[in-house]
């Protein structure tokens, strides 16, 4: 969540707007303090004695915004939150805003703006940041503006607002966007520069200037002249009232930027489809020919969506906190995901004994109060989160009667809380057309923080409820409700007068935000993201059991997006986006400008690394897409904690599952006696979860079923396939590499599958191989499997640096639990097939470790001399044959050991292919 975990801490809804979503009949026209939605209702008044969203010393606000969007709700919990709501009674304008690749804040004079392209190590080491630093100021000459109001919003482009009585700026600005679009009135355009600029081309209403290193482009009307005095640069807008100002990735862009300098944006917009396990989204933006006809333009696009789509892109590159943005030349660009997976639970499976489930049910169940005296919002919502995780778990043993207890358990409390009047209750707040649980906690009130934190839990109760009780759930029952909750945190709608579109998921940025103000000079932050996911898993759940489509898929294109980016900006999957100066594998919070080895609440390692994972539920599967992650995750947090985990053991143990289920597994059995679990876990759940996983094997991402609740797991050469049926007739559940799973109505439903040969198995690598010649598979698998599906993985470049010898952010390939005589007189051979493109001067380097005995320690090292690659568009055959360059140790046995292949860019300015899948890219280790 967002802050502190430990810290203390009249309105009628039209009857079209309910009927619109399933809602049942409105509120009769009334002063009524109760607002009825089925059997539900919230007030329409806070609580006596409670607040809503103040500044930092107290004072009511009301969002800041011009009166042609007063009727708008706001979506608090975005990148320019702060635009809106006024934290800090000091500033009627804006804190640093981080729209990437630009940097903005709002200020009397006009939109300051900087582009950040050197990281800073802060707070002992423990954050990275671009942080916001101006180079230039828009605005309008004499321009002195009293405050700036969000104008106009869109998906993620806004429009803040000057008027100081005789001028008026409106400028446009948003995430990859490299150009600030401006309309003015009352005086001329104004460019106030951090220092004298230089000049780089003058060609009359186009000027190309140069400002602490970076290279803006300056767009006044045909027709204008720009003039350069000191550092304020002016144009007459000849009667016009637009001019635009871009920041450029190079100086020999200018001339690509000046086609679409008058090509303004006037709405963001990306839509989603999902079909067949695959997740599709376009990205969309609207736009008005001030001169000429040109209608296109230029953004750049994230890692996460450049990684994803198939869209040309051409050389332009930008930095930022998130790594490498590339520039898409278009108005709009597509992408396609593999859908993360959802089950309600994991399947039922012969590693868990049924007799100790049975007792640590009870523990839970007989407890004196299975709500640990949760009060607020969020405590409450972990408490039915834990409940909810072991309702199929008590199923799968055949105790209906701890099911059922549970259930009933989770409706009573869901019920206090969904409806008003009693000690707990939701409040609407018509200003600001929010939903706020009382008792609040962490902001959720003052600030609106952790909305999509908190309510997930009760999305994710209500949707278990759903799955055994269809009546409980109709929007006539409880079920209204649950989707008014829905419509909060994660509003489908953009036309809905009552909450805003998506309130704090940043669907550009592939992430929500936790901050309802974004008062930090920092931007926006989010700690939690799993508990962000949680929600998303809860709508694709909600969805299923209520026969809701598309809050399913929603929750299917929210959860598949957030997953990308939670795997590239959190845990820094591929090692392309953290700096290397930052010196850390995971982040727990993400900023605007950067992120995090840091919680709200604590500095313990245990924390910053765990807070990213809980809630641990059949929503957290995605997780298990990067083992390699895990594996520096956990390595990290262990020498950082100075040992395992002791506060968020289980956490920390589920986690580890995901990639190595064995280890988690062993982990259990040495301490699961002695723990007391995480606040929102049991060791009921901890238990089964391990036990399953070390029985069916990791997840495994490469393989998707037809429908959201459906999962894969791989043992060995073995796979699992999962999934679970909401609806009310048995269906096939067809995977894409061809197998089936007959699943009957309500149930879930496991097996090898049916069908096509698999053609893929890719072995978790925890499992001992057999052979002694290993595939490269793509995540970082060696495997002796064969049939393998050809792909390629990227190499980086080497930065125009010699790297001869040292691994440089090298592919790492490995194989675990590997047995082994060693071959008397043999040695290491090897052929990788690398690609170089039509780039010259590149080199690619091998090195191979032994760790003889899975120890953690390399026993073995050999790095053979580099491989210089033509630049011809074609595989070449890199092999031992280029020689041993050096080596470290001797070879012995394998016994349970480690094999590890790192291959690396030694020289050259320019990133290249290594083929993967094939039996044309392998390792050959001297053991049989």
């Amino acid at each position: 969540m967002r802050s502190p975990r430990t810290r203390p801490a009249a309105v009628l809804l039209l009857a079209s707007a309910l009927a619109a979503f399933g809602l049942g009949p409105a509120a009769t026209p009334a002063a009524a303090a109760t607002v009825p939605v089925g059997n539900g209702s919230y007030s329409d008044t806070r609580p006596a004695g409670t607040s809503g969203p103040t500044t930092n010393t107290g004072t009511p606000v009301t969002p800041k915004v011009t009166s042609a969007a007063r009727s708008r709700p706001v979506p608090t919990n975005d990148w320019w939150s702060s635009l809106a709501f006024q934290r800090y009674g000091d500033n009627p304008w804006s804190t640093p805003m981080y729209g990437h690749p630009l940097t903005y804040q709002a200020t009397a004079g006009g939109l300051d703006v900087g582009y950040p392209t050197s990281p800073a190590i802060v707070g002992d080491g423990r954050q990275y940041e671009y942080a916001h630093k101006r180079d230039l100021t828009i605005g309008l000459t004499g321009l002195n503006s009293p405050d700036t109001k969000a104008d106009d919003w869109s998906d993620w482009t806004v429009t803040p607002l000057w008027s100081d009585g005789t001028r008026t700026l409106r400028t446009t600005i948003g995430h990859g966007s490299p150009f600030v679009y401006a309309k003015g009135t009352g005086g001329n355009a104004q460019i106030t520069t951090a220092g004298a600029p230089t000049v780089f081309a003058d060609q009359g209403n186009v000027l190309g200037i140069t400002v602490a290193g970076h290279h803006y482009a300056l767009f006044a009307p045909s027709g204008s002249d720009w003039n350069v005095s000191g550092s304020t640069v002016t144009a007459g807008l000849g009667g016009k009232d637009y001019f635009s100002v871009a920041v450029l990735p190079s100086t020999g862009a200018l001339s690509t930027f000046a086609k679409y300098a008058f090509s303004f944006v006037t709405d963001s917009k990306a839509t989603w489809n999902y079909s067949g396990g695959t997740v599709r989204a376009t990205y969309t933006l609207t736009t008005e020919a001030k001169e000429g006809s040109e209608r296109g333009t230029l953004q750049a696009l994230y890692r996460h969506q450049w990684l994803n789509t198939s869209d040309a892109l051409t050389s332009y590159t930008y930095v930022s906190p998130r790594g490498t943005m590339k520039v898409r030349e278009g108005a709009s660009f597509s992408t396609s995901q593999k859908a993360s997976a959802v089950l309600p639970a994991l399947p039922k499976s012969s590693g868990v004994d049924a007799a100790r489930l049975r007792g640590y049910l009870n523990d839970v169940v007989n407890a004196s109060d299975p709500f640990s005296g949760a009060s607020d919002t969020y405590w409450t919502g972990k408490a039915l989160g834990r409940l909810a995780q072991l309702v199929p778990v008590a199923e799968q043993i055949g105790e209906t009667g701890i099911r059922d207890r549970m259930l009933n358990l989770m409706k009573g409390k869901l019920q206090d809380w969904l409806a008003a009047g009693g000690a707990n209750e939701f409040s609407y707040d018509k200003d600001w057309k929010t939903l706020t649980g009382y008792p609040a906690s962490y902001g959720s009130d003052t600030e609106l923080n952790d909305h999509h934190f908190h309510y997930g839990y009760y999305v994710y109760a209500a949707a278990i409820v759903a799955q055994y009780d269809p009546a409980w759930a109709a929007d006539s029952a409880w079920g209204g409700m649950v989707k008014t909750l829905v419509r909060d945190t994660a509003n489908p709608s953009r036309t809905d007068s009552a909450f805003p579109f998506l309130r704090g998921f940043d669907v550009y940025a592939g992430h929500s935000w936790a901050s309802g103000h974004q008062g930090f000079a920092a931007g926006n932050n989010q700690e939690s993201s799993s508990e962000s996911t949680n929600l998303s898993a809860a709508l694709v759940l909600w969805g299923s059991a209520t026969g809701d489509t598309s809050l399913r898929d929603l929750g299917t294109f929210l959860l598949t997006t957030e997953s990308e980016a939670i795997a590239q900006y959190w845990f820094d999957a591929d090692e392309q986006v953290f700096p290397s100066s930052f010196g850390h594998d995971t982040a727990g919070m993400v900023w605007g400008s950067g992120a995090a080895y840091a919680t709200w609440w604590t500095a313990n390692p245990e924390e910053i690394h765990g807070i990213n994972v809980l809630p641990v539920t059949g929503g957290s599967l995605h997780l298990g897409g990067e083992k390699a992650a895990i594996r520096r995750n956990i390595a990290e947090m262990e020498r950082e904690n100075g040992g395992p985990a002791v506060e968020w053991r289980d956490i920390l143990w589920e986690f580890q599952s995901f990639a190595d289920p064995a280890s988690a597994k062993s982990k259990w059995d040495a301490g699961n006696g002695g723990y007391t679990p995480e606040e929102g876990e049991s060791k009921a759940h901890t238990y089964h979860w391990i036990s399953t996983l070390d029985t069916l094997g990791a997840p495994d991402a490469s393989v998707t079923g037809d429908i959201p609740t459906s999962a894969v797991f791989t043992k060995g050469s073995t796979r699992t396939y999962v999934a679970h049926n909401h609806g009310s007739s048995a269906r096939t559940v067809t995977f894409s590499d061809g197998k089936t799973l007959s699943v009957p109505a309500r149930s879930t439903a496991s097996g090898t599958g049916a069908g096509s040969e698999d053609p893929d198995p890719d072995p978790d690598p925890e499992d001992p191989p057999t052979g002694n010649v290993f595939q490269l598979r793509g995540g970082g698998v060696l495997t002796t499997s064969t049939g393998g599906t050809a792909g390629s993985d990227t190499i980086p470049s080497a930065g125009g640096t010699n790297h001869d010898g040292t691994p440089y952010q090298p592919l790492v390939y490995e194989a675990r639990g590997v047995n082994g005589t060693l071959t008397s007189g043999a040695g290491t051979t090897f052929r990788l097939q690398v690609d170089a493109g039509t780039t010259v001067g590149l080199g690619q380097q091998a090195r191979i470790s032994y760790d003889l005995t899975g120890d953690g320690t390399f026993d073995r090292t050999e790095t053979y001399n580099y491989f210089a690659t033509d630049p011809v568009t074609g595989w070449e055959e890199y092999s031992q044959a280029r020689g041993l360059r050096s080596s470290t140790g001797t070879l012995g046995n394998l016994k349970g050991g480690t094999v590890r292949l790192e291959v690396w860019s030694a020289i050259g300015n320019g990133s290249s292919k290594l083929q993967t899948g094939t039996d044309k890219s392998v390792v050959v280790i001297p053991f049989s």
